[in-house]
């Protein structure tokens, strides 16, 4: 586990990422997040219905052993938002890699 924290937008990153490669429900989503984030499901899902209400994802359900289960699926929006947060993610770590390296001081 890091120790690192990880922020919200960072976390919103992450998620669309998880869902730009498929289709998949909360808690899966969860999982693959908690690789690097120690995030709740009581976080993970405001920033979820977050992210639905913003347009970036839509959601539908499917039966999966007698019960629905929720999915959540990238909207065009959603495509356009994440390249943006990895862009933005690309220049902080490039930053942060510059001053642990000793590249950059004021």
């Amino acid at each position: 586990m890091y120790y690192y924290p990880v922020s919200a937008v960072l976390t919103e990153c992450l998620i669309l990422s998880v869902v730009e490669q498929q289709d998949s429900y909360g808690y899966e989503i969860s999982q693959t997040v908690k690789m690097v984030a120690s995030i709740k499901e009581s976080t993970l899902y405001p920033i979820l219905r977050r992210l639905e209400t913003d347009g970036y994802l839509t959601t539908y359900s499917e039966e999966f052993q007698g019960r629905k289960r929720k999915y959540y699926s990238i909207t065009e929006a959603g495509r356009d938002q994440l390249e943006y947060l990895r862009k933005e993610w690309r220049e902080y770590r490039d930053t942060i890699d510059d001053i642990v390296e000793g590249r950059l001081r004021k």
